[in-house]
C-alpha cells in the first residue's frame, strides 16, 4: 500500500485534502526513514485516523431526523401556497402568476408525500404537519406581499437543504415499498433544486435577478444572513474577487448560495416565525 499516492489520488478529487492533513503531513516530513516504515506499517488504522480529523462533519448523519427537518419546511410551504390560492388576492393576480403558484403549490404537496413516503420507509415517524400562520397572513394587502414572502420562505429553503446535505453522505440506498431503491442524499438533492427553480421564479415574477444579487429589495432581511451570509465572496479558503479582473463582489456573492443551520432556519427571524396556528 502506497500511503502517498493514496493521499495524492485522493487530492484529484478534493483539492482541499492537502489543506486539511497539512499538519499531519508536516509530522510525516520529520520523521527519520526508519521512523516512516514503522508509521507506514501501521497505515491503515493511521489512514482512519487521517480521514476521520480531515472530514469532520462529513459522515452519514441520521437520516429519519434530515427528512423529518425538511419535511416541516416543504409542510410550512405547502401551507403556505394553498393559503395564497385561497386567498381573494390570488384572483388579482395575472393569469400567468395563477398559473405558476398553482404548479409550485403541486410541487411542494408532492414534496410532502414523497418525504412522508422516505421517511416511513425507512423505520421513522413523519413529523405532525405544520401551518403557516393564518394571522399573519392576514396582515397582507396585495398579491404582491404575498410574493414576498414566497421570496423569502424559497430562497431560506434553498439554504437549509444545502445545509443538511452533507448529514446524508454516505448513508446507503433503501428499498422502500412502493418507490423502489431510494439514495438518501439524491432524494434531499432532487427536492434541493427543484426549491431553487421556484426561488428563481418567485424572483423573476418579482422583478428580481432569478440569483441572490446583493443589491435585491430584500437582500437586507435576515434571510439572507446568518453565519456564513449571503453576501460571502470566499469558497473554499479563496477569495473569489481576486481570481481575474473585473470580477466583482457582486458577482462572486451571486455565484454561490450558502447554507443556513437548523438553528439559524427555526430563528424566529426567519421560518420559525412563520409556523403557527
Amino acid at each position: 500500500m502506497n500511503f502517498f499516492n493514496i493521499i495524492n489520488q485522493l487530492a484529484e478529487v478534493d483539492p482541499d485534502v492537502m489543506g486539511r492533513l497539512d499538519s499531519r503531513r508536516a509530522v510525516f516530513n520529520s520523521l527519520t526513514m526508519t521512523g516512516k516504515r514503522v508509521a507506514l506499517a501501521a497505515t491503515p488504522a493511521l489512514l482512519a485516523s487521517f480521514f476521520s480529523k480531515a472530514y469532520a462533519g462529513t459522515t452519514a448523519g441520521d437520516s429519519k431526523e434530515v427528512f423529518n427537518y425538511a419535511l416541516t419546511l416543504e409542510y410550512l410551504e405547502a401551507d403556505f401556497y394553498n393559503k395564497m390560492i385561497a386567498s381573494p388576492l390570488f384572483a388579482t393576480a395575472s393569469d400567468v402568476d395563477r398559473a405558476a403558484i398553482q404548479q409550485i403549490s403541486k410541487h411542494e404537496t408532492a414534496h410532502v408525500n414523497l418525504l412522508k413516503t422516505v421517511i416511513s420507509g425507512i423505520g421513522g415517524t413523519p413529523n405532525a404537519p405544520v401551518t403557516f400562520k393564518a394571522a399573519t397572513f392576514a396582515t397582507y394587502k396585495t398579491f404582491a406581499e404575498q410574493l414576498v414572502v414566497a421570496q423569502l420562505l424559497e430562497d431560506t429553503g434553498v439554504r437549509a437543504y444545502k445545509g443538511r446535505a452533507g448529514d446524508l453522505q454516505g448513508i446507503a440506498d433503501v428499498n422502500i415499498a412502493g418507490v423502489g431503491m431510494v439514495n438518501p442524499l439524491q432524494a434531499a438533492l432532487q427536492i434541493h433544486s427543484v426549491e431553487a427553480r421556484h426561488a428563481a421564479h418567485i424572483r423573476y415574477m418579482r422583478g428580481q435577478t432569478p440569483w441572490i444579487s446583493g443589491d435585491g429589495d430584500l437582500d437586507g432581511q435576515e434571510h439572507y444572513k446568518g453565519a456564513i451570509p449571503e453576501s460571502n465572496t470566499t469558497q473554499s479558503m479563496v477569495d473569489i474577487t481576486k481570481l481575474g479582473s473585473g470580477y466583482s463582489p457582486k458577482d462572486a456573492q451571486a455565484s454561490f448560495d450558502e447554507i443556513l443551520t437548523v438553528a439559524e432556519v427555526t430563528a424566529p427571524s426567519r421560518a420559525g416565525g412563520l409556523i403557527g396556528a
